[in-house]
């Protein structure tokens, strides 16, 4: 059975690691990863607006892995629409990317959950086999992590180096053109950044639970007989 402190630091882990999970999940379904303004080029150019009037043209755009909205400001007041990424708007995007990214995430989830199992049963037991033991909890981690890492760097990629949000603002837009002012990556991206750190944190707890701490002996005082107390 392993000891008190290492069923702890296990117990400890294993709850990082569901947590970690319904983070991705509640990540992937919300629309919520990126927010932005978005200018109306087109109409602004119309009526040449000056500084003060520009704000009549600009608009906002929200979106995440499936769906999100905007709010289309071209000089007669806001136009709200909701959008979905799958199937439409997916051919006019990175499609390899923008697939690899969810790819990501659902292999981090899977491996989310081996986590959790292995640490729960490191919390219980001590395994036979090394794979089923400290070993294998880091490494179950340690993917869970990398893919979730891969995931934010790829949607970083295609937002910053292939004008994700551009794309998504100008689709199925034949009149108007919108440019972006700007982008800030959202609660449900973020979100993602802590479960990447959760599995660091986890990594940690493994390795502290594998160090052997020094057992603290009480010394006994030795009891001298001698004769005379024989003799009482």
């Amino acid at each position: 059975m392993p000891g008190c402190l290492k069923k702890t630091l296990f117990a400890l882990a294993s709850l990082i690691s569901f947590v970690s999970f319904i983070l991705i999940v509640v990540a992937m379904g919300t629309p919520k990863w990126m927010t932005g303004k978005i200018l109306c080029k087109t109409g602004a150019d119309l009526v040449n607006a000056t500084d003060p009037e520009l704000v009549k043209f600009i608009g906002e755009i929200y979106y995440g892995l499936f769906r999100g909205g905007k709010i289309r400001q071209c000089g007669l007041g806001g136009r709200r629409s909701k959008f979905t990424i799958f199937p439409h708007m997916v051919k006019k995007l990175n499609t390899g990317l923008h697939v690899m990214i969810i790819i990501f995430l659902c292999v981090a989830i899977f491996f989310s959950l081996v986590s959790f199992g292995f640490c729960i049963l490191n919390a219980i037991k001590v395994p036979y086999r090394a794979i089923n033991g400290p070993a294998g909890a880091c490494l179950w981690n340690f993917l869970a992590g990398g893919f979730v890492v891969l995931a934010v760097t790829s949607f970083m990629a295609a937002v910053k180096l292939h004008h994700l949000t551009e794309r998504i603002a100008n689709f199925r837009e034949n009149v108007f053109r919108f440019i972006i002012l700007e982008e800030r990556f959202e609660d449900c991206f973020w979100i993602c950044v802590a479960s990447a750190t959760a599995h660091a944190v986890n990594l940690l707890l493994i390795a502290i639970s594998e160090i052997h701490f020094p057992k603290i002996k009480t010394k006994t005082e030795e009891v001298n007989v001698t004769a005379e107390d024989i003799m009482y």
